[in-house]
């Protein structure tokens, strides 16, 4: 018979120390309870592991599983919140045994937690050593304690929101037992950051950008995941519209505890994206079959650049980038009236945007479309990251070509989305030539973060924002800012879809979703256009704001799927009205941080300097 286990940990010396709290039933011979805090706070109260979904234990007698007992032991260590857990064999245990499985069947509607590993092998298998992430509770360095191989499995299903972690060691008769090591684990300090008090309020966050999917869905449909690559959440959908707003994030913090690296999530989200998503003729899918999201091709260019610039992986670059080049010709085989510009293929017209088609970009219930401010905004940063990433193959004619398509754009850019009745950047050129304007701070916020308005021209923008937000009302800054903050009328929204107005003038779903709600991590942008327009003052009273936020939990609330009760999207006093419950690019914002810092933004936008110094080359038009 097992003896009741329990753990909880707590360290006297610090009010901030981790703390874990772990129970062993000995009815269920099972663990029945995890958690921790790596904060010091209470969040080791709530269980991690779902109630009515047991722990199993298996075993592998002469190549055959079954499941069968074994005996667990816990162990407290003198590190703060640290524990192990052993399984030794139990009396029932068939002889022979060679190896056992553990499975914690994890709660994600508590959080969405993930497997962060050393490296992967066949079949999705995720190895040690390995960070448990429990978003906003914070991570485990999880390691076999001798020599024995461990091999891990995360596998899910969305609708039921099951989400199990499936742990094999291996052991021999002369070391029948195996025992896991969990140790708090915390994300260095990036070298040169001069902020170590807002970094210790972001660090724990920071790993909610690295949210590696669970292996979930029929892997031949469209709505489904492969194991280990960088998605909204573990239950969610991979994304090519969002993999950039990882990448940036990975850019400056590449290693993780217990020598593990960000750098292979990355690399094997791309190869994903560009094995499988690439069309013949260079579109990237956005998301299940959607083909329509002219941001999907610089999200994979942007994040390629962040690959490269933090691991040095030229030999990746030499073979994938003849797909790259690919995907960049694509879109510029979309500049279909020669005025610099990318057009998209959703008209952007009133009343065009019906189910089942999606717009133009990541913002796909709001009709942006044709000339896309947003995404022409990335397409600009895209094509200077590569041309910046052909110049670290030595490849200098073809780097003049992207940096050529990038001054293009920019040329292009004020004079086709500046609003003369506002001053400020517009969202979308419909092809019947109407500007659609919704004052939208976030993609003003792009156009003055890289450079596509001059930082005088940025600061007059950025004031006439703060104006309209007070004149709106709107002082609820610890959870961001808005998206936009003029209602959208049904001509302009999806229809049907979460948040679509029915009356003429937007008003019924006010704040709600996409028309004016807020989601955090878009609210980035808006920030970093203050840090390039000189204004630091204004975006860090913002920051701090939202760090206490974070600081509570308030960008997720466990993986939702079902709207209005996701915290991923807000409205402006706080009420839910969202799906996802927990988008993994909410924790972007974060990045200001660092952004904040000048040596940060210059490394961020190295390549966007060199079309602020060149003219273009009309011979590569």
């Amino acid at each position: 018979m097992l003896a009741l286990l329990s753990c909880a940990v707590f360290a006297a010396t610090s009010p901030n120390a981790p703390v874990a709290k772990i129970d062993v039933s000995p009815e269920a011979g099972a663990v029945t309870f995890m958690s921790w805090d790596t904060e010091g706070g209470e969040r080791h109260q709530e269980n991690l592991l779902r109630a009515d979904a047991p722990f199993r234990t298996a075993v592998n007698t002469d190549g055959n599983w079954q499941e069968a007992p074994a005996v667990l032991h816990l162990h407290c260590t003198d590190e703060p919140g640290g524990f192990d857990l052993t399984a030794t064999p139990s009396p029932a245990m068939p002889a022979g045994t060679r190896a056992i499985r553990l499975v914690f069947a994890f709660n994600p509607a508590v959080t969405p937690t993930t497997i962060l590993p050393a490296a992967f092998g066949d079949d999705g298998a995720m190895l040690c050593p390995l960070i448990v992430s429990a978003p906003d509770f914070g991570q485990m360095l999880v390691r076999p304690a001798g020599t024995q191989r461990v091999t891990t499995w995360l596998t899910g299903s969305r609708k039921p929101k099951g989400l199990e972690w499936t742990v094999e060691i291996a052991w021999t008769p002369e070391t029948p037992s195996a025992t896991l090591e969990f140790r708090a684990a915390y994300l260095p300090q990036p070298p040169g950051l001069l902020d170590s008090a807002r970094w210790e309020t972001a660090r724990r966050g920071w790993f909610n950008a690295f949210n590696l999917t669970s292996q979930w869905g029929d892997q031949n449909a469209r709505f489904s995941a492969p194991a280990g690559i960088l998605g909204n959440n573990v239950l969610s959908d991979p994304a090519s519209v969002s993999v950039w707003m990882y990448a940036d994030m990975m850019l400056f913090v590449p290693e993780l505890p217990g020598s593990l690296s960000a750098g292979p999530y990355l690399r094997r989200t791309l190869d994903h994206w560009l094995d499988n998503r690439l069309q013949p003729d260079g579109n990237v899918i956005g998301y299940w079959d959607y083909d329509t999201f002219l941001d999907s091709v610089p999200s994979l260019l942007i994040s390629a650049w962040d690959y490269v610039e933090a691991t040095r992986d030229t030999a990746w670059l030499e073979r994938r980038m003849p797909a790259l080049e690919r995907a960049a010709a694509y879109a510029v085989s979309r500049d279909v009236d020669k005025d610099g510009l990318i057009e998209a293929i959703p008209s952007g017209n009133r009343g065009s945007l019906v189910q089942s088609n999606r717009s133009s970009c990541w913002f796909d219930a709001i009709n942006f479309g044709w000339k896309d401010a947003y995404a022409n905004a990335l397409m600009y940063r895209a094509f200077c990251c590569l041309a910046d990433l052909n110049a670290r193959l030595d490849r200098n004619e073809r780097r003049e070509v992207w940096l050529n398509r990038a001054l293009r754009i920019k040329e292009a850019y004020a004079p086709a989305f500046l609003n003369p009745e506002t001053g400020w950047i517009a969202m979308w050129r419909s092809q019947d030539g109407e500007l659609h304007d919704y004052a939208s701070p976030i993609v003003n916020g792009y156009a003055i973060e890289y450079g596509l308005v001059p930082p005088n021209q940025g600061r007059d923008i950025l004031t006439k924002f703060h104006a309209k937000m007070k004149a709106a009302g709107f002082t609820n800054f610890a959870l961001g800012v808005p998206c936009v903050l003029e209602p959208i009328p049904p001509d302009d929204y999806l229809q049907p879809a979460i948040g679509a107005p029915q009356r003429p003038d937007g008003s019924d779903t006010w704040e709600e979703y996409m028309n004016g709600g807020i989601t955090a991590g878009q609210v980035y942008h808006f920030l970093a256009a203050h840090y390039a327009a000189g204004m630091p003052e204004q975006a860090d009273a913002i920051l701090d704001a939202m760090l206490q936020t974070q600081q509570d939990g308030g960008f997720q609330n466990g993986v939702q799927d079902a709207y209005p009760k996701g915290i991923d999207w807000r409205k402006w006093d706080g009420a839910p009205c969202g799906y996802e419950g927990y988008l993994a690019d909410n924790a972007r914002f974060l990045l200001a941080v660092l952004t904040r810092q000048a040596d940060f933004r210059e490394r961020l936008y190295r390549p966007l300097s060199a079309a602020g110094k060149t003219r273009p080359d009309t011979k590569h038009n």
